[in-house]
């Protein structure tokens, strides 16, 4: 298979599917600043290719996504004021957005760890499998933020609102098996062979006619979707006013010392 490398990824095809495979050689894969451009420009490069129906992204044998990378020198840069601040919180839901308005349909494959950043990636495709032991996990409000990327109205969509309070709010684990019960997944397989599992559903995705595949995906993404944009479009701002706040370092401040943090609503 024709294997395209960019920094941070590779894309293989596979006659009308493509795999995309995130991969920085870290051991945890995680979203810094950079990898988020690139694999938001990576799925906006997939909108004029009407010759790929199917995507299958996935992370490595081993893990997904440990989520943003809160060591990226980009994220620790200094102040340039609000506006910037402001600007520099889209690279997230931008990247979750490209992949989401994808006309093709998007499976995600997912072993290993799937945390906060990551999350939100996976919720934005269509369809995700993963292997047994993956766990899935939102350590955002624990840690004194907000949840954002856009993510909460596309969890409402797949596990309904009450579960979507407590994988947000709690930001508890939740293992593989507990997380197709809940619908986060659509499926559980072996350890090791999401992938495989995965292209097996691309292939007979590929297999239909891809112009109704598109229209289909379009026409049930409106209905489930038509108010999500209304209910996140001010994430962004959120997310920067709790940074703002002592909870926040106190959260943050708790789990470097190792103890139990003490919140004050300030």
């Amino acid at each position: 298979m024709p294997i395209e490398t960019r920094e941070f990824a590779t894309i293989e095809r596979d006659g009308t599917i493509a795999i995309v495979r995130y991969d920085r050689g870290d051991g945890l894969n995680a979203l810094s600043r950079a990898a988020m451009r690139e694999l938001t420009q990576i799925a906006r490069d997939f909108r004029d290719d009407i010759a790929t129906h199917v995507i299958v992204l996935t992370g490595t044998s081993k893990i997904f996504s440990a989520g943003a990378d809160l060591k990226d020198p980009e994220m620790a840069a200094g102040d340039d004021g609000l506006l910037a601040r402001r600007h520099g919180l889209k690279v997230g839901p931008d990247m979750c957005d490209a992949w989401e308005d994808l006309e093709q349909l998007t499976i995600c494959a997912v072993e290993g760890h799937c945390i906060g950043g990551g999350v939100a990636l996976v919720g934005a495709c269509d369809i995700r499998i993963a292997g047994r032991s993956a766990g899935f996990r939102l350590p955002e409000i624990p840690l004194g933020m907000n949840m954002s990327w856009h993510s909460n109205p596309r969890l409402v969509n797949l596990m309904g609102p009450a579960r979507a309070k407590l994988f947000v709010i709690l930001g508890e684990v939740l293992k593989a098996p507990d997380a197709l019960a809940w619908r986060l997944v659509e499926d559980v397989v072996a350890d090791g062979s999401a992938l495989e599992t995965a292209m097996d559903l691309a292939r007979r995705a590929a297999a239909v006619p891809p112009v109704p595949l598109r229209m289909s995906k379009q026409s049930i993404e409106m209905a489930a979707k038509a108010l999500n944009p209304v209910a996140t479009y001010m994430d962004r701002d959120q997310f920067a006013l709790a940074s703002t706040g002592e909870d926040q370092r106190e959260a943050i401040t708790a789990f470097l010392e190792k103890r139990a943090p003490k919140f004050t609503g300030r």
